[in-house]
């Protein structure tokens, strides 16, 4: 699974470099004036200090949760891991409709595109709905096809012990079951059916960050306004540290060897500062406000959009609240979800800026 996804990752950043070096052919639209603010050489710098500053804050956070373990209040069976997770959920939800969705709006209603059929059909809605539709469809596919994956070849004999394990694991409150497996199973034990889930999510969960993440990095490697980059690397740097905790937190609970936690890291790590370089290369030929760029780009935020609400509401939110441990104390369910208007509220004052 993990190898399929990594795959399907590389392929999408090949299509947008592939696509971004023919979008030419169409003179770009005349927005808005930016007057003094656009300037060429006084940009680079800026861009450079970007790649830098957001790759280091995206390592950072998505690496902080998976070295938890070293603070005992951080264990992910503790409350305090529970309430730091609703944080980041809540910022993956305001990403989701506070940063990407308006962003898509923004394009696909922009004056440089005719009116038909652009302003005629609200496409960010109806792709961003067939988004978290097929969200929906991998999400339950890739859980089913893992869970039988990882229950064959076991022996009839062995049925009831597998069944009562897997009860085990899904009754049990969230984040006892880690203390059993010390990563991944072994390869004559079944996997948990929790832990399946919580290996599904983090790679749903990493596809729909790095496509948002490439478009980004792709936006502002492109832009040549001063005054618009300046705030952006600054909003972009906490934006990717909190995103990454909450991709962390799904990465620890999912129990992955080393190896296949360092690939995910990897990933999210360089993603917007790969978008940002293939930008900035590719400045002279992409044109941000063209008719192709637009459609693209837009239709690209709204499915990560879909995306990325469907997973904070459904498998990060959702699972938790609905589960065992919150559903045990409500006192606890109270300083979560303080913590999720924490985190949403926060990501969602960054839009002024980003």
């Amino acid at each position: 699974m993990a190898t399929s996804t990594h795959k399907l990752i590389l392929a999408f950043i090949l299509l947008i470099s592939i696509f971004t070096s023919q979008v030419h052919g169409e003179e770009e639209c005349q927005a808005d004036s930016a007057g003094s603010c656009v300037d060429k050489k006084a940009a680079l710098p800026l861009k450079i200090i970007a790649i830098v500053s957001i790759l280091i804050t995206s390592m950072i956070g998505v690496c902080l949760p998976l070295f938890s373990r070293s603070i005992p209040s951080l264990a992910p069976d503790r409350d305090l891991f529970v309430i730091v997770k609703a944080f980041a959920a809540g910022i993956i939800l305001a990403t989701g409709f506070m940063h990407v969705l308006p962003d898509s709006f923004d394009m696909l209603w922009s004056t440089c595109l005719p009116e038909t059929p652009w302003h005629k059909f609200p496409f960010t809605g109806f792709v961003a709905m067939l988004s978290a539709i097929v969200t929906l469809m991998v999400d339950s596919m890739a859980t089913s096809v893992y869970t039988k994956k990882n229950s064959a070849g076991i022996k009839p004999a062995d049925n009831e012990t597998v069944q009562d394990a897997e009860m085990a694991v899904v009754s049990a409150p969230q984040g006892h079951f880690h203390g059993h497996h010390h990563g991944s199973a072994s390869k004559d034990q079944p996997i948990g059916a929790q832990l399946l889930r919580y290996r599904v999510v983090a790679m749903v969960l990493e596809l729909g960050i790095v496509v948002h993440s490439v478009v980004i990095g792709l936006s502002l490697g492109a832009s040549n306004n001063t005054c618009t980059i300046k705030p952006l690397v600054a909003a972009l740097c906490f934006h990717q540290m909190f995103e990454g905790m909450g991709l962390g937190g799904c990465i620890l609970q999912a129990e992955y060897k080393l190896s296949k936690k360092a690939i995910m890291v990897f990933f999210f790590s360089v993603t917007t500062p790969f978008g940002i370089a293939l930008g900035i290369a590719l400045s002279n030929v992409y044109k941000e406000n063209s008719p192709d760029s637009l459609i693209t780009v837009g239709l690209l935020n709204a499915s990560s959009a879909g995306l990325l609400i469907y997973m904070a509401l459904v498998d990060l939110l959702a699972a938790d609240f609905m589960g065992p441990k919150l559903q045990r104390s409500i006192k606890l369910q109270l300083k979560s979800y303080a913590a999720v208007l924490l985190g949403a509220g926060g990501m969602s004052l960054m839009a002024k800026w980003a």
